[in-house]
């Protein structure tokens, strides 16, 4: 791509697209969660992923395909068990199939929206919602829908973040109960593994008290960002 395109469609003359990000802004909620310390340890491109603020309304977008994905017979009977309050948790056990994650900052709530696509080579694809405010007791909550959500407490080794399950409630207005253990799916983790290559690893994984490892998913992913094709066109 020669320079002057790059300029009209506001890429790097490599072909990146930049984010749609305000510069005077610089995220340092992930950051504050974590501690400088910890923060400090992971890798750059993990860093400059979760320190990107954008305006209110934008977003990001990672592409990538599912290459792990397993239940056991407990963790599908929660998976479809947790239709009823939007589906977050992965319903095929495909893998090869495409995948989205794409994050839209929430500018009435200071939070961000989550959604995730997953492709089936047979129907249309699972699509699960998801709302991250920066409130609750653990300074981190994820909103799945008719109430429920998850407080989460955030960690981090040489490679990975991770985002760990403290306890799941229901809101309801402004009353808030938290689930006993009993009712609760188990522990659930989310990480976002560096992989040294511009690309990263999305690793779910629930486990149950008494079975283990009831759920597991992992999908590769890229940073993508839309650019306008029909201007890309008429060049």
């Amino acid at each position: 791509m020669n320079a002057r395109k790059a300029e009209r469609l506001g890429t790097s003359a490599s072909g990146h697209v930049p984010a749609q990000q305000d510069p005077a802004l610089c995220d340092l909620r992930f950051r504050a969660l974590l501690g400088p310390k910890a923060w400090a340890c992971l890798p750059a491109r993990i860093r400059r992923r979760f320190s990107m603020r954008l305006s209110a309304g934008a977003a990001v977008t990672y592409v990538g395909e599912i290459v792990e994905s397993r239940r056991t017979r407990l963790g599908r009977c929660i998976a479809e068990l947790c239709h009823l309050i939007g589906a977050p948790l992965p319903l095929d056990d495909e893998i090869g199939v495409p995948a989205i994650v794409s994050v839209t900052e929430d500018g009435a709530s200071g939070g961000q929206f989550w959604t995730r696509i997953y492709g089936r080579s047979r129907g249309f694809p699972q699509v699960i919602h998801s709302s991250k405010r920066f409130a609750g007791p653990t300074g981190l909550e994820e909103y799945l829908g008719y109430g429920f959500g998850i407080a989460l407490k955030v960690s981090a080794d040489l490679n990975a973040l991770h985002f760990n399950s403290d306890h799941y409630f229901v809101a309801l207005g402004t009353a808030r109960w938290r689930l006993p253990r009993w009712l609760c799916p188990g522990a659930l983790t989310i990480s976002h593994v560096d992989r040294g290559d511009d690309g990263f690893a999305f690793v779910l994984s629930l486990r149950h008290p008494l079975f283990g490892e009831i759920i597991r998913q992992t999908g590769l992913f890229r940073e993508r960002f839309a650019i306008d094709e029909k201007e890309a066109q008429d060049e």
